[in-house]
């Protein structure tokens, strides 16, 4: 399964990295808690999804177990340490023809940022 978090296209099997939780207990879970998990994880490392892949990985499964429509996250921190509250956070629903395209061009090694925002997340647009 792809995922988009931020400008990384995560390749992850969610049933191998789902958390190690009774599914009666992480059916109390909700999408609101995994948001504010994410924005606990960008808050202290606005760049996780380069810098630390596991856990980003695990963000995504989290994300998708509680709303598997969702395959791209969008977490934005103005500074490493700011306020969790400062992190902002989007889902999108990407068709799989967007998403293999980013995939191939991450493959490729020519997906930007940029390019990620302009084809998903438009918040540079004019």
């Amino acid at each position: 399964m792809l995922f988009l978090l931020n400008d990384v296209v995560l390749s992850l099997d969610a049933a191998e990295l789902a958390p190690p939780l009774t599914s009666e207990r992480f059916a109390q879970v909700s999408l609101n808690y995994v948001a504010k998990l994410g924005q606990e994880l960008y808050a202290a490392e606005p760049l996780l999804h380069h810098k630390d892949v596991e856990k980003a990985q695990r963000l995504a499964a989290l994300i998708i177990a509680k709303q598997p429509n969702v395959n791209a996250a969008l977490f934005i921190a103005p500074s490493r340490g700011c306020l969790v509250d400062q992190v902002q956070v989007r889902y999108a629903q990407l068709s799989m023809e967007i998403m293999g395209a980013l995939f191939s061009r991450q493959k490729a090694g020519i997906l930007t940022n940029l390019e990620a925002d302009r084809h998903v997340w438009r918040r540079l647009a004019a």
